[in-house]
């Protein structure tokens, strides 16, 4: 997408002096001469968006299945010597201190100065953020490094709440001096962090925090209080603010149509250029393949009574088809899996095809798949959405429901019932269903998240938060059905990797009752440490370079 990209180009020449706690800062900062202007401080915030990350597949978690077992999702991970978890996140805090700091001394008007500072601190909140999710505890760093005698080189870990108080204030200085999100609708501002941005942060931190601290029982920190932060974030954005809608088309939301601020779901994303600025990805021809979707996502989905596989009626057993899975469900489902038959990006899909091995025999990722792009050499510059407003209203529901044990048909309606709406699936979520079918209102929440957001990297962090990863993970990971009218290849072929009559692999029960799913991965490779594996392992190199103030995650 033309925006903003002639400006990262700019800004990417320019070289500033890193924060990582791995290397050795410089001893004299080089470039003081550059901060004189205006232009200067918001050239210098334009290198904080290329650090963005762009279009990935996140196999942590059981939501997708990839060629290769996912060493995070399949608890085999080993502690390793460095990270680039762990250093490039603080090389881009470094950045944003190095401005934040810089920036304060320039000579400019406040207003004109704290519009680019807000960027610097909007992102700083984002990496530290990124950093507590993965490791809980780490040293909270604000400054420039003047000299390597600096003992704060050598900082400790400061406690994940301290980190997250600082991502509040970061954010709460943003929102007070970023944009309104309609002033950036324009070529050269498109793209750039606004105060729906920042509002949409602190929405996504809150109800984090606030979940983490609850499930998984932590002495520091007030889980309501997060959650509060980010009821009232979310409120705001909704019902007071009211810059943003859902785009009406979901399948078209993750293409071009779905782009620019003409489409009121965008909140924050990662911008993409024409073809002739280098900024592009290679989302079609790079990751089609590379992961699926697991037959345990694929279970979230709703029949079209409303009600899950477990009590619909409208659930076929035992399935014989590819059909049988997809009749009468949540729309979402044949708008993010490729039917059989359907066009994708090698003609009609079949399952089980000679040359769709390397998803790992999940079912095909529609959602986002542009097969007009895959031919054309995939030089696609549609954006990532990072934060869209779904998000922020299925985040709202959940936050109400966690702070008050109850969310009213109103609210409901508001969020849950309100995405629903947009694909056309008008069952609604309402506290006399939940009671007259025996459900639960937090699950049926959190199944609507589960669904909405499939393939865009938010699942593995819920999982972390509600403390289901040691349910969920350690079980064999579960693919696609066999049906021999629906492949040319024979369960002999595919190595004999399917579940018996009664759902059984190996003598192991792996999916009660369906017989000829295909096991991807054993339930005996898998493994889920709930003492240890809820954090990352902090690389031993930062241990040992700290003289030990660095200390060690649980049980790694």
């Amino acid at each position: 997408m033309k925006k903003i990209y002639t400006y990262l180009f700019m800004a990417a020449a320019l070289t500033f002096t890193g924060c990582s706690l791995d290397m050795e800062p410089e001893t004299d900062l080089t470039d003081n001469g550059f901060w004189q202007s205006a232009t200067d401080l918001r050239g210098a915030c334009n290198y904080l968006y290329i650090d963005l990350p762009g279009f990935s597949h996140d196999l942590r978690s059981e939501e997708l299945v990839g060629p290769n077992q996912n060493s995070i999702s399949s608890g085999n991970r080993t502690t390793p010597n460095t990270s680039s978890d762990w250093t490039n996140p603080y090389d881009k805090i470094g950045r944003c201190n190095n401005i934040l700091a810089k920036g304060a001394t320039m000579d400019l008007n406040e207003e004109e100065k704290n519009r680019w500072l807000a960027e610097a601190h909007f992102f700083r909140a984002y990496h530290y953020f990124d950093l507590v999710k993965k490791y809980g505890d780490v040293p909270l760093i604000l400054k420039v490094f003047t000299t390597t005698n600096d003992p704060d080189i050598m900082k400790g870990r400061d406690s994940r709440e301290s980190v997250i108080q600082q991502c509040y204030q970061d954010l709460a200085f943003a929102a007070q001096w970023l944009p309104d999100i309609d002033e950036t609708d324009n070529d050269t501002d498109w793209g750039r962090v606004s105060r729906s941005a920042a509002l949409a942060m602190i929405v996504r931190i809150g109800l984090y925090e606030g979940t983490y601290i609850k499930y998984h029982s932590l002495t520091e920190g007030d889980a309501n209080e997060h959650l509060r932060r980010a009821v009232n974030a979310a409120d705001t954005i909704i019902n007071i603010e009211k810059k943003h809608d859902l785009y009406p088309d979901f399948q078209s939301l993750f293409y071009f149509d779905g782009e620019g601020r003409q489409n009121p779901e965008n909140v924050f994303v990662k911008i993409y250029g024409p073809d002739e600025s280098g900024i592009v990805h290679n989302n079609s021809r790079g990751l089609e393949n590379a992961a699926a979707v697991s037959r345990q996502m694929l279970d979230n989905f709703l029949y079209a009574d409303g009600l899950p596989r477990e009590k619909s009626p409208l659930r076929i057993s035992p399935e014989v088809s590819y059909s049988d899975i997809t009749a009468n469900r949540d729309p979402r489902l044949l708008l993010t899996i490729y039917s059989v038959g359907e066009d994708a990006y090698k003609g009609p899909y079949t399952p089980f095809k000679n040359d769709d091995q390397t998803h790992g025999y999940g079912y095909p990722i529609k959602k986002g798949f542009m097969a007009d792009q895959w031919s054309t050499g995939s030089k696609e510059t549609v954006d990532k959405m990072i934060i869209r407003y779904a998000e922020v209203l299925l985040s709202y529901a959940e936050a109400l429901y966690e702070l008050n044990g109850s969310i009213t048909d109103e609210q409901l309606d508001a969020t849950v019932n309100k995405v629903r709406e947009r694909v056309g699936f008008n069952i609604r979520l309402t506290n006399s269903f939940v009671q007259q079918n025996g459900l639960d209102m937090l699950q049926e929440i959190r199944r609507e998240r589960m669904v909405e957001f499939i393939d865009e990297n938010l699942h593995y962090d819920d999982i972390m938060r509600w403390k289901t990863a040691e349910d969920v993970l350690p079980k064999a990971m579960v693919g696609l059905l066999f049906n021999e009218n629906e492949t040319t290849r024979s369960q002999a072929e595919l190595g004999n990797r399917f579940t018996d009559e009664n759902g059984y692999y190996n003598g192991v029960e792996v999916y009660p009752g369906q017989p000829n799913l295909y096991v991807i991965e054993e339930a005996s490779s898998r493994h889920f440490d709930p003492e240890r594996d809820y954090l990352y392992p902090i690389p031993t190199y930062e241990i040992s370079t700290s003289n030990g103030a660095v200390t060690q995650n649980p049980n790694w």
